[in-house]
């Protein structure tokens, strides 16, 4: 057979080549700004290479993006990783010193980063003494002045590309090299970075686009909400170009209104993101009285998704939902409900090809039987992890497999549901409590929007639980509890309820505990105490 490095510059070629002419269309609330063929876009992305090449960077060389889901982003994702750069994509809404610490980490050369993020960059630059170019991708305007170090260089994107620009050839490299570095969300711990080489993307894609997972077609339309910045925006940068998919990049803003004239105006069949972005398009739908009749399948993942809110978008989008699980150190897709699959309780799937689950007791052993029992979930594959950057030993069990840090059950389908983080359960009276399961009932009632369940230090038990929840306003405390009564233990049973006006996310559209957490042992979520 011939050799044939799997690296990703190929996804980019394939698409100028075969689907030419369909489209990467860029937006900002709701507007169309920028569209561009992926033979177009493949021109500009290799010339970017050269341009990057000029200014110094070597193979190996990390590249930080601080941006949003543009085209100019997209550009780059390809710049850097087709002459073995590698694309390190940072989350806008960390603090300074977070991004900081994994800029210095990572050594990153290059920043780009998004206009209206500038300010940011100042910050980010002053502090970072090993960033030596900073490209402002989106707007030919931006204030030089905020970026504060006299030694460093200053490109606009296009700028860079009319100075510097000049054809490359891509991909001549072992497909085992670095191509992509990206962060954990750190909701429950710290960040720890996940490198990504070109063969675990390449087969991560090809997982992806199977007829039982994402599944995505020439003849679709893709709107991709998830951040880019998240765990190579979920693979779809690479997956929607492989299959030759028109692309949808919303932008920094995604409100109901600004997503629904998208989906509208461009006829999207498949749209991608975590369930707050399309509960608040549901929001939208069912205010406007607006339909939506291009669109077939909404993909969401980032935490569980309560069966009134699947039902609730389900039939104010007209789509069908299909529920995944997955994390950064999977690519990140593990599991995925496939496309038609109406059974309620399919949880969020069942993994595609090349990858593997096994569940274990809390001393690591296998279980003997993997069905229907409550295990740690472990996972392997060539898309899954074997240690995180810059540590000194690899994070897998003896047989190979990752920790996800996840409680889980496989039904007798095969079907995965998570169960909760190991982390996150409840200690009370020496016996466990399981948030997640709470969690899961309480988030039936058709007022819940967001639920949570976290642990309170108490003097007589240890720690209890307080039920914490975003509704419409029409949730009353006493009936959700009632809806656990028979269904768990009643020593489970929360003994306070807080009702908040928004629950906190991370950006990976996760609830962020450690955030509650933090919040309710500050006093800013008062929680109403119930007697039973």
């Amino acid at each position: 057979m011939q050799p044939y490095g799997l690296t990703v510059d190929k996804f980019l070629d394939h698409a100028a080549k075969w689907f030419h002419d369909r489209e990467v269309v860029g937006a900002e609330a709701g507007q169309v700004r920028a569209r561009a063929t992926y033979a177009e876009l493949r021109e500009r992305s290799n010339r970017m290479s050269g341009a990057l090449a000029a200014l110094g960077m070597n193979q190996g060389d990390r590249v930080a993006t601080l941006a949003w889901n543009t085209p100019h982003h997209f550009e780059l994702y390809y710049a850097a990783m087709g002459i073995g750069l590698v694309c390190h994509t940072l989350n806008p809404r960390l603090t300074v010193a977070h991004l900081a610490a994994m800029i210095d980490e990572a050594e990153d050369r290059v920043l780009a980063v998004a206009a209206d993020l500038v300010p940011l960059a100042s910050e980010l630059v002053a502090a970072c003494r090993s960033i030596d170019h900073v490209v402002v991708l989106d707007s030919p305007a931006f204030d030089i002045a905020a970026v504060g170090r006299a030694d460093i260089g200053l490109w606009g994107h296009d700028a860079l590309l009319d100075a510097h620009g000049a054809e490359v050839v891509w991909g001549e490299f072992d497909e085992n090299l670095p191509a992509g570095l990206c962060y954990t969300s750190g909701t429950t711990g710290s960040p720890k970075g996940v490198v990504y080489t070109h063969r675990s993307n390449y087969l991560h894609t090809l997982r992806a686009l199977q007829a039982d997972a994402i599944a995505l077609t020439a003849r679709d339309v893709l709107l991709l909400a998830v951040p880019m910045f998240h765990a190579n925006g979920w693979g779809l940068p690479f997956a929607a170009p492989a299959a030759g998919t028109k692309l949808v990049l919303p932008g920094r803003v995604i409100d109901g209104a600004s997503l629904a004239r998208l989906i509208r105006d461009e006829d999207v069949t498949v749209a991608v993101g975590v369930q707050t972005v399309w509960l608040a398009l549901a929001d939208h739908v069912e205010a406007t009285g607006i339909d939506l009749p291009s669109l077939k399948r909404v993909v969401i993942g980032g935490s569980t998704c309560p069966d009134a809110l699947m039902r609730r978008l389900e039939d104010k989008l007209g789509a069908e939902v299909q529920t995944s699980w997955g994390m950064t150190e999977l690519s990140p897709v593990g599991t995925i409900a496939a496309p038609g699959t109406t059974d309620p309780a399919r949880g969020s799937g069942r993994p595609p090809i090349g990858l593997d689950l096994k569940l274990t007791d809390t001393d690591g052993a296998t279980l003997p039987e993997q069905r229907g029992v409550q295990g740690h979930l472990k996972v392997k594959g060539a898309s899954v992890i074997d240690r995180y950057f810059r540590a000194e030993s690899d994070a897998l069990d003896e047989e190979g497999y990752f920790d996800t840090g996840d409680l889980a059950t496989i039904d007798a389908a095969g079907n995965l549901t998570i169960c909760g983080r190991g982390k996150d359960l409840i200690k009370s009276g020496g016996e466990w409590i399981n948030p997640n399961e709470i969690e899961t009932i309480v988030g039936t009632h058709p007022a819940v929007r967001h639920v949570a369940v976290i642990g309170r230090l108490d003097a007589k038990w240890g720690e209890r639980p307080v039920l914490i929840v975003e509704s419409d306003g029409k949730a009353d405390a006493r009936v959700l509890l009632d809806l656990l009564c028979g269904k768990v233990a009643d020593w489970w049973i929360p003994d306070r309820v807080a009702e908040i006006a928004a629950m906190p996310l991370a950006a990976s559209g996760k609830i962020d505990k450690n955030r509650l957490r933090a919040d309710y042992e500050a006093g800013k979520i008062a929680a109403v105490a119930m007697g039973r």
